[in-house]
C-alpha cells in the first residue's frame, strides 16, 4: 500500500512541477515576460579569439520590410576580405571559436554567397577591412530570420582570417576564426 501511495505522490508532484513550469508567473519571475513577442532587432558583441584579441566589433540584425538588415562594424582585422558567417551554435567557450560548430544550415544546402540561389542560411559573404583594419557591412538579407523555426537568435557569428571564396564546400575556405559572438535579442529603442 505504501508503494502505491509513493507512486501516486510522485505522479502528483510531477504534475505540480509541470503546471508551475508552464505558468505565466514563472516566466515573469525568470525575467522572460517578453516570451512570445516578435523579435525585431538582435545584436552581437564580437570578441577576438585567442591570438586575435585586438579584433572587436558589433553586428546588428533589424527586421525590415523585405528581409533582415545586417549591419556590422569590426576593428582590428588584417586588411582584406574576411569570411562572415552565422554559425549553428552560440557557444563561445572555445578560445579558437570552434564551439560555434559549422555554418547555420538548417536546410542542408550547399555553401554559397549571400546572393546565391543556393546557400547556407549563415552564408553572409565577407567583410572587407581597410588598411587600418576597419570593416563595415550593410545589406538586407532575404534568407535569415529573427523569428520562427529557422531563427538566428542564440546562434553564433564568426569572422574568419581569410576570404570566403563563396564556392568551396562546405565552408568557403575562409580559414581560422578570428572573432566570435552570440546573437541575442536587442532592446527596442
Amino acid at each position: 500500500m505504501s508503494r502505491v501511495i509513493a507512486i501516486i505522490s510522485t505522479t502528483a508532484l510531477a504534475a505540480i512541477v509541470l503546471v508551475a513550469a508552464c505558468s505565466p508567473a514563472t516566466d515573469e519571475a525568470n525575467g522572460s515576460e517578453d516570451a512570445g513577442k516578435t523579435v525585431t532587432k538582435a545584436m552581437v558583441q564580437l570578441a577576438g579569439t585567442k591570438g586575435n584579441e585586438k579584433v572587436s566589433g558589433t553586428v546588428t540584425f533589424t527586421q525590415a520590410a523585405t528581409g533582415v538588415l545586417v549591419e556590422a562594424a569590426v576593428t582590428g582585422l588584417t586588411p582584406g576580405k574576411h569570411g562572415f558567417h552565422i554559425h549553428a551554435l552560440g557557444d563561445v567557450t572555445c578560445a579558437d571559436g570552434k564551439c560555434t560548430a559549422g555554418h547555420w544550415n538548417p536546410t542542408g544546402s550547399a555553401h554559397g554567397g549571400p546572393d546565391a540561389d543556393v546557400r547556407h542560411h549563415g552564408d553572409l559573404g565577407n567583410v572587407a577591412a581597410d588598411l587600418n583594419g576597419q570593416a563595415t557591412y550593410k545589406r538586407v538579407d532575404t534568407v535569415i530570420q529573427l523569428n520562427g523555426v529557422h531563427s538566428i537568435i542564440g546562434r553564433g557569428i564568426i569572422i574568419h582570417a581569410g576570404t570566403d571564396d563563396l564556392t568551396s564546400q562546405p565552408t568557403g575556405a575562409a580559414g581560422a576564426r578570428v572573432a566570435q559572438g552570440v546573437i541575442g535579442i536587442a532592446a527596442e529603442k
